[in-house]
């Protein structure tokens, strides 16, 4: 990344996960994401008593994890209201004692909880708060860089932008193609080690911070970016929009849930169609970089079984005339769609 002090999260790894006293496998998406894409990153978990929820790694306390070498606890939970609980105080100031930093990406800030902060200045380790922009973020210029540029757009949130956009970075340099993920939310900061949180930053700076997440770089260099939101959602388009024309993408991938009719949290407002994405990405796409084009359609089919998910996939790609794919599924499909990317 072009200035990592100012564009940059460099997070110490390898992480202890915290589960927290979780009960519900939805709300440890972080931990299971951190899992799945950064597995060489994750040491052990550690949950308080009373959680039914595990990723599957060896249990350790905070302070066998930092004897073992770990750099960080992770809170891989994603509670609603993006809160800390008294309850889990106790462990969080635990790793602290231990020497490990703590990283989290909920909404409200480990610096600004008191009890966090004396602790952490005390043992002299490190609050890391994801979704604290960085310091200097510029507005937009919109100036055309060099490179190649690829975007994960949804027809609404929560459906499979950052691990189709994983997928599609690691696949192509799997073909030895050079291709990088660029992280866009707090979960995929920690999978990348670096990015920006684009939905906690200005409106009048969200773009430029898209700027600064793909900085000019080889011709033959494609930078894939993960996607926030959707144009088509009344409270997340404006981030949408601004990472739309910050990344100033040649190709965008639009990612959709078959079976979702509704935009999550919306209540009156249908998922589009596919066909109407493609065309308002476009649409506003072209402000910054009027050659923007579709690449194809990344299907989340985890609901469905293997042959609904191949007759999904094959209707969409012939009703779209453009590659389609399950990215976790992989197959000759997903080969199709990375042709088109690569």
């Amino acid at each position: 990344m072009a200035d990592a002090s100012v564009a940059a999260h460099l997070l110490p790894a390898p992480y202890l996960l915290f589960l927290g006293d979780t009960t519900e496998a939805g709300f440890a998406k972080t931990a299971f994401g951190l899992r799945d894409w950064a597995g060489d990153k994750c040491l052990a978990e550690h949950a308080l008593p009373g959680a039914t929820v595990s990723t599957g790694l060896p249990a350790m306390t905070p302070r066998k994890a930092a004897a073992a070498g770990a750099g960080a606890m992770v809170i891989g939970v994603a509670n609603q209201g993006g809160v800390v609980p008294n309850s889990w105080m106790p462990a969080l100031l635990e790793a602290i004692d231990a020497g490990l930093a703590l990283i989290a990406g909920m909404h409200v800030r480990l610096a600004d909880l008191p009890e966090l902060a004396e602790a952490a200045a005390r043992r002299g380790t490190q609050l890391i708060d994801l979704r604290t922009p960085p310091a200097g973020l510029p507005i937009a210029s919109g100036r055309k860089r060099s490179g190649r540029r690829l975007l994960t757009v949804g027809t609404d949130c929560a459906l499979g932008k950052k691990y189709t956009a994983l997928a599609i970075a690691r696949g192509l340099q799997a073909r030895g193609l050079d291709a990088t993920f660029r992280a866009s939310g707090q979960t995929g900061i920690m999978i990348a080690g670096e990015g920006i949180a684009i939905d906690a930053v200005i409106a009048d700076f969200a773009a430029g911070a898209a700027e600064l997440l793909s900085p000019d770089a080889a011709p033959d260099h494609l930078d894939v970016i993960e996607g926030q939101g959707s144009l088509f959602h009344p409270a997340y388009a404006p981030v949408s929009l601004a990472l739309l024309h910050g990344s100033q993408p040649d190709l965008f991938v639009v990612c959709h849930q078959p079976g979702r009719e509704a935009i999550l949290g919306t209540p009156g407002y249908r998922v589009p169609p596919i066909e109407a994405v493609i065309e308002m990405t476009v649409a506003a796409g072209r402000l910054t970089n009027p050659a923007i084009r579709c690449a194809g359609v990344s299907l989340n089919t985890g609901a469905l079984g293997a042959q609904a998910a191949a007759r999904v996939i094959s209707e969409t790609a012939d009703r779209l005339g453009l590659p389609a794919a399950d990215p976790i599924r992989g197959g000759e499909r997903f080969e199709h769609l990375l042709d088109a990317c690569a």
